[in-house]
């Protein structure tokens, strides 16, 4: 192995026997071969760890960590360590990946003296939306990456899954997974983009994420894992940004934060889940102030504001309103961009 251009690909897995075949073969049918394939086996018990010994055994590139179960990103923090290239990938075990993705994001990477490159991803399965995709590469610099990453963009897809990208290891040295948390990948990500100087990006859908297999953690108790993770992982976001210094980046955060909490409060009405709907209004009432405070920067958009104005005058009201606006307006606004 070349060890300058090495990259090192973790894929955590765990009692995912039906798919991992699948993965792993599509990181071994890489047109970029310099890898280090580090499969961790995080406790499986269905015969998964076996398979894995079984493709060391086929290709020297394959390495296989053994550990007992401690989760997504206990298993990534042990590849990493495990890893010795100078560049460092992911991917998730049931997913899998196009033969070019590595050699295009290396080369991306390389090309524009970046420190991260950004790829696409298409979903695969039963619920997976159809997405345009331009083609277009990208570079961007630290606050614009950020930026997009923060606030999302019609145009360009960087989101905190890091399967999705591929990193020079300076910048993800010492940063690690938050162990026994869901939503791992948001601070991961923050952290990482933080210390880059250059991000590169390609309009490209390389990475095949899996949608609808039961039984995955996206899957499990969503309103626990939002309330328990991603909503503390997104107050620390804005915490971190502010502490770097980024004021302006933070309330942004803080504004897409609760932007996306109206949005978790119709899935909650949606699902059934009356309590955690309960539980969200009532967090969004209590901090009633602060967000006053961060809509009243110029940057918000002005439905935003009155959709936040309605939520916390009363949030059954707000669900009524949306209901309406998906039956009848949205179906119209179809129509008639059909018939232009």
């Amino acid at each position: 192995m070349n060890k300058e251009g090495l990259i090192s690909v973790i894929i955590a897995v765990y009692n995912i026997n039906e798919y991992i075949a699948r993965c792993v073969e599509s990181v071994m049918a890489q047109t970029y071969g310099n890898l280090e394939i580090i499969l961790v086996d995080d406790g499986s018990t269905d015969g998964s760890g076996q398979i894995c010994d079984d493709y060391a055994r086929r290709d020297q590139r394959i390495k296989v960590v053994h550990k007992q179960n401690g989760g997504l990103s206990d298993a990534r923090n042990a590849g990493v360590a495990a890893s010795t290239g100078a560049y460092i990938g992911y991917v998730d075990g049931d997913d899998y990946i196009d033969p070019e993705m590595y050699e295009a994001l290396i080369t991306a990477l390389t090309a524009q003296q970046a420190q991260v490159a950004v790829c696409r991803f298409r979903q695969m399965g039963e619920g997976a939306e159809n997405q345009d995709t331009t083609g277009e590469t990208a570079v961007f610099s630290r606050e614009e990456a950020l930026e997009i990453y923060i606030c999302g963009h019609p145009r360009y897809q960087i989101f905190p899954c890091v399967w999705s990208k591929l990193f020079a290891r300076e910048v993800v040295q010492g940063i690690q997974f938050a162990v026994g948390k869901s939503s791992e990948d948001i601070m991961y990500t923050t952290e990482v983009f933080s210390r880059i100087e250059r991000c590169a990006y390609l309009d490209i859908p390389y990475y095949n994420y899996i949608v609808d297999r039961q039984g995955s953690i996206m899957n499990q108790k969503i309103g626990e894992r939002r309330f328990a993770c991603e909503i503390p992982i997104w107050r620390e976001q804005a915490d971190f940004l502010k502490e770097q210094g980024m004021e302006e980046l933070a309330k942004k955060s803080r504004y897409y934060f609760y932007r996306k909490m109206l949005f978790y409060y119709i899935d909650f009405r949606e699902a059934g889940q009356k309590e955690f709907a309960r539980r969200l209004s009532a967090l969004l009432r209590r901090e009633k102030a602060e967000i006053k405070a961060v809509y009243a920067n110029d940057w918000t958009a002005f439905g935003d504001r009155v959709r936040m104005r309605v939520m916390l005058a009363s949030p059954g009201f707000y669900y009524r309103i949306v209901k309406l606006y998906d039956k009848y307006l949205i179906p119209l606004r179809q129509a008639k961009q059909k018939g232009q």
